[in-house]
C-alpha cells in the first residue's frame, strides 16, 4: 500500500482533470475500475459540474530573477483551480495572492478556489517573511475548459443484491493521510473482497470529494437507498495514531454497530466523534433524503491532526504499519457484516453439551470457563439478537464466536433465522 502511495504522491490532483485520470489509471493496474466522465455544466442535485482544470507549470520569480516558488517542486504551491496568469507585480500586489500559516511557519498550506475564479500561490510563512520589495514575475500555465468530472467505480457481485458501499476520494494534490491513504487502502480492500466468497455485492467508488459524491447520488440515489445495507467513507487511514469513528447521521445502522463493535475490541482507546463533527462525504451520503447507512472509520480524523491540509502531511506521516492497521480494522468490519446473522437455539433450557462432545468429560472449577462462550451465546440466541448484539452483550469479540457458532450449528443446536428467511 505504501509503495502505491509513493507512486501516486507526486500527481497533482483536483476535483477534475488529468491528475484524477492518471491516478485512476494507476489504480486500474490493481483492480478493474470502470471510469465514468460527466460533462462540465451538468446539473447534479443542487450543484453543477464545474469547468475542468489542468495545470502544467507555475512559478514566482523574485526581482533578481530567482525562482522562489516552483509548482514543479511542490504542487501545493498553487491555489487549486487558479486561472492562468503571466504578469509582473509589486510585492504589495503579490501579497494579496499569497497564502501561508503563521502558526505553522514551515508548512505550505493547501488552498483551493473551485467555484470563484482567482489565482494564488501558497508558501511557508518563514519564506514569506523574507520577501523584499521589488518587481516579481508571476506565471501560472493552467487551463479552465468545458471538460469532465471523472470518477472510478467497481461493482463486485455477491450472492445477494444487497450491497456494502465503499467510497473514497481522489481530488487532493500531494498529501498522504488526508488524500492517498483512503484510495490505497480501498484498493487493497477491493482486491481482498474480490478474492473471497461474498454474501453481499460490493459497490466501490473513487471520486472527487463533495462534488463527486453529489454527482454519484444524482445518478444512483434510488438504487443506493434500496440496496445498500452498510457503507464506509474511507479517508485518513494512514498514520499510527489513535483510531477515530464518525457515525452516520441517525446512528445505530449496521455500519455503525459493526464499526463500534470492531473498534471496541481491537482498539478500545479509539476517539468517538459526533455526526456534528462531520466534514467529508458522509455529509452527502447521510443527508436528509439520502439517509444512507455510511460511517467513517479513520486513524487521525481530518481537521484534527496538525499536518492536515499542509505539506507536512507527507510520506513520512503515513507508514506501512499505519496503513496495515486501518486495512485490518476495515476488513474486520466487512467480515463482521458478512457473518452477522440472527440465531436461535433449538433447545428449551441448556442443551446437554456433553453427549454431543461439546463439554469437558471431567468437571472441575475451570469447566465453565472452558464453555462460557458457548453457554452465553446460547443464552442470547433467542431469535431477536444478531451476532453483533450477542458479542456486545457477552463482551466476546465476534472473531472468537465464529468457531463456536460452527460447532453449535453442526450439533443442530443453533439455527440461522437469516438464512432461512424467518428474519
Amino acid at each position: 500500500m505504501h509503495q502505491l502511495m509513493t507512486e501516486l504522491f507526486p500527481i497533482c490532483r483536483s476535483i477534475t482533470g488529468d491528475g484524477v485520470r492518471e491516478t485512476l489509471r494507476i489504480i486500474q493496474t490493481h483492480i478493474p475500475l470502470t471510469m465514468h466522465e460527466i460533462a462540465s455544466g451538468t446539473p447534479v442535485l443542487d450543484w453543477t459540474i464545474p469547468s475542468e482544470w489542468n495545470i502544467r507549470d507555475a512559478y514566482v520569480l523574485d526581482p533578481q530573477g530567482n525562482k522562489i516558488i516552483d509548482f514543479k517542486k511542490n504542487n501545493l504551491h498553487v491555489v487549486g483551480y487558479s486561472h492562468p496568469v503571466d504578469a509582473r507585480v509589486t510585492l504589495a500586489e503579490l501579497q494579496e495572492h499569497l497564502y501561508s500559516l503563521e502558526d505553522q511557519p514551515d508548512a505550505i498550506p493547501y488552498i483551493t478556489s473551485y467555484y470563484q475564479e482567482r489565482w494564488g500561490f501558497c508558501l511557508a510563512h518563514s519564506q514569506r517573511m523574507t520577501l523584499k520589495e521589488g518587481s516579481y514575475r508571476v506565471f501560472i500555465d493552467s487551463e479552465l475548459k468545458q471538460g469532465h468530472l471523472t470518477y472510478g467505480e467497481l461493482i463486485i457481485p455477491g450472492a445477494s443484491q444487497k450491497e456494502i458501499f465503499l467510497s473514497t476520494y481522489v481530488c487532493h494534490p500531494s498529501m498522504a493521510n488526508n488524500e492517498l491513504s483512503g484510495p490505497v487502502v480501498t484498493t487493497f480492500l477491493a482486491k481482498w473482497i474480490a478474492g473471497r466468497p461474498r454474501r453481499y455485492t460490493y459497490r466501490i467508488i473513487f471520486i472527487p470529494e463533495t462534488i463527486g459524491s453529489i454527482t454519484y447520488l444524482s445518478r444512483h440515489l434510488e438504487h443506493l437507498k434500496k440496496h445498500v445495507v452498510a457503507g464506509f467513507n474511507v479517508t485518513c487511514v494512514g498514520d499510527e495514531r489513535a483510531y477515530s469513528f464518525l457515525p452516520s447521521r441517525r446512528g445505530g445502522t449496521l455500519a455503525d454497530r459493526a464499526a463500534l463493535n470492531v473498534l471496541g475490541f481491537m482498539h478500545p482507546d479509539f476517539v468517538r466523534y459526533s455526526y456534528l463533527d462531520r466534514g467529508s462525504d458522509e455529509r452527502q451520503y447521510c443527508s436528509p433524503g439520502a439517509d444512507l447507512p455510511v460511517v467513517s472509520v479513520m486513524r487521525s480524523k481530518y481537521r484534527e491532526y496538525p499536518e492536515y491540509h499542509t505539506s507536512l502531511d507527507d510520506l513520512s506521516l503515513v507508514t506501512p504499519a499505519g496503513l496495515q492497521g486501518a486495512y485490518e480494522v476495515l476488513r474486520e468490519c466487512i467480515e463482521l457484516i458478512e457473518n452477522n446473522r440472527v440465531y436461535r437455539t433449538t433447545c428449551v433450557g441448556e442443551p446437554q453439551l456433553g453427549r454431543r462432545g461439546l463439554y469437558p468429560a471431567i468437571g472441575s472449577k475451570d469447566t465453565y470457563a472452558q464453555v462460557s462462550d458457548m453457554i452465553n451465546l446460547l443464552a442470547y440466541a433467542d431469535g431477536s439478537n444478531d451476532l453483533i448484539d450477542i458479542s456486545t452483550i457477552t463482551g466476546v469479540p465476534t472473531r472468537r464466536l465464529y468457531p463456536v457458532i460452527d460447532k453449535l450449528a453442526a450439533a443442530g443446536l443453533l439455527e440461522d433465522l437469516t438464512a432461512s428467511g424467518r428474519w
